[in-house]
């Protein structure tokens, strides 16, 4: 069997997992989440998590692009450095980065065969037990992957995204140097509850007794039930707005050449140093507070001894890449990809657009995903936008039908906007009605963005521009 059959078949493996991230329904109950299961399988695995200095990292919107700006950072101080994040855009090696660069493909073969037996043994164990049981899922066995990964390849740190709430979180199976909670909004209200304090509690449910803990939550209620569990566990607390904030400058018109945002990091308390006029290779307000969140984690690892160089923070912060985040793909018509998936994330995204863009008209392709909160999102971009196009993402059941985005829409009025059910047609159509002084952005999914850029990349600059 040649390469590109092994990692089919590998995948194939992963596939044949249950997976929430494709499933129409999500549950969270401790039958499907829990973290017994999870434990088993690294014990079956010799524990890798064991061997790991662990930043682990929680929040409503932000997380990824923390953990990224984190090990970004470390990269760049000369510490070799595991990044998981999810989901993946275009390869599933995408989540288990060393240094910035995907694990390869037969490093993926190579895991898949190392779980293999550990996850047979385990689903034999399910179906002999009652019928409640099920074995590992995709994810846990995805999560596994990358500690066993980043345990091989003697990382001195491991940055861990939490995939889904953070108290029944497969990755929460660590004892973390640092835990980090980037946010608190509303998304997944039918998994995690539908008021930001019973967020905030799955959230934090990372917390581990006595090791430190970096929040950027703002709001009063989450804040509070932060506070009460860390000094319920006797966690050091470094918050956003007490002991670190930040200033950030935009950049303008981005339609007609590229720029970086500016940021100025205030370090309150003690320890915690403070970065001036630092260059954001990614763009926005929620970016800058995120890099903020980033820079007072890297202060809590110096506080226990690492070596982090201004300069290093500097080049990580700058040169990072993150696709589908604000992610400027072409000039003339302006085309904006972003990954934004929820209310909090739509309103970031209007706002870089607003600040950062000076164009005639602003175009929307928008799909989106089941069980999010489509009138809050819909109320946004009707407002944000002069045309918008619905259509659906195909790689994932969980889409939303353009139909139903389209009658959702009328509730609020106005104009009729066009329907397509594939993303391919929707970009045909939208980029007839561009003119070169014209923005055309691509939201509403993090799956609509990964289908959308993997047409765009492709595409010539005469395809992709106007003139």
């Amino acid at each position: 069997m040649n390469r590109k059959a092994q990692r089919e078949a590998a995948l194939q493996f992963l596939l044949d997992r249950i997976d929430y991230e494709r499933a129409r329904n999500v549950p969270y109950r401790r039958q499907e989440f829990k973290l017994e299961r999870m434990r088993e399988l690294l014990d079956r695995l010799d524990n890798p998590q064991r061997r790991l200095v662990v930043v682990h990292v929680a929040g409503t919107k932000g997380k990824g692009s923390t953990a990224a700006m984190i090990g970004a950072v470390l990269t760049a101080a000369g510490y070799r450095t595991g990044v998981f994040t999810s989901p993946h855009l275009d390869r599933l090696e995408e989540r288990m980065a060393m240094d910035g660069r995907p694990c390869s493909a037969d490093e993926l073969i190579e895991l898949v065969d190392r779980i293999r037996p550990a996850v047979e043994a385990m689903d034999h164990g399910a179906a002999a037990a009652d019928s409640d049981e099920i074995g590992p899922t995709y994810f846990e066995l995805v999560t596994a992957m990358a500690l066993l990964h980043f345990a091989r390849q003697k990382v001195d740190a491991a940055v861990l995204e939490v995939g889904l709430g953070g108290r029944l979180d497969s990755t929460n199976v660590c004892r973390p140097r640092v835990s980090v909670i980037t946010s608190v909004s509303f998304d997944h209200t039918r998994q995690l509850g539908n008021a930001l304090g019973s967020i905030a509690r799955e959230k934090a449910g990372i917390v581990k007794p006595g090791v430190p803990v970096v929040s950027g939550v703002t709001e009063e209620e989450p804040r509070e039930v932060i506070r009460r569990i860390c000094r319920r566990r006797g966690c050091r607390l470094v918050e956003l707005g007490v002991d670190f904030d930040f200033d950030y400058h935009p950049p303008r018109h981005l339609e007609q050449a590229p720029a970086t945002g500016r940021l100025d990091f205030h370090g309150i308390a003690d320890g915690v140093a403070s970065h001036k006029d630092v260059s954001l290779g990614l763009l926005g307000r929620h970016q800058a507070a995120n890099a903020a969140v980033a820079l007072a984690t890297l202060a809590e690892l110096e506080r226990a001894g690492w070596k982090i160089t201004e300069q290093s923070v500097r080049a990580g912060l700058a040169e990072l890449v993150w696709p589908a985040r604000v992610e400027v793909l072409a000039r003339r018509p302006a085309i904006v990809l972003d990954a934004a998936h929820n209310l909090a994330s739509i309103n970031a995204l209007l706002r870089v657009l607003d600040e950062s863009f000076s164009v005639n008209r602003r175009l929307l392709i928008f799909a989106a995903t089941e069980e999010k909160d489509l009138r809050g999102m819909l109320s946004c971009v009707l407002r944000g936008f002069d045309e918008v196009i619905f259509t659906r993402y195909l790689n994932n059941p969980r889409a939303v039908r353009p139909e139903r985005l389209e009658t959702l829409a009328a509730e609020f009025g106005g104009r009729s906007h066009r329907v397509f059910g594939e993303p391919a047609a929707a970009w045909d159509a939208i980029r007839r009605l561009a003119v070169p002084e014209d923005l055309i952005c691509v939201t509403g999914s993090f799956f609509i963005a990964a289908e959308m850029r993997h047409l765009l990349v492709g595409m010539t600059k005469d395809e992709l521009n106007a003139e």
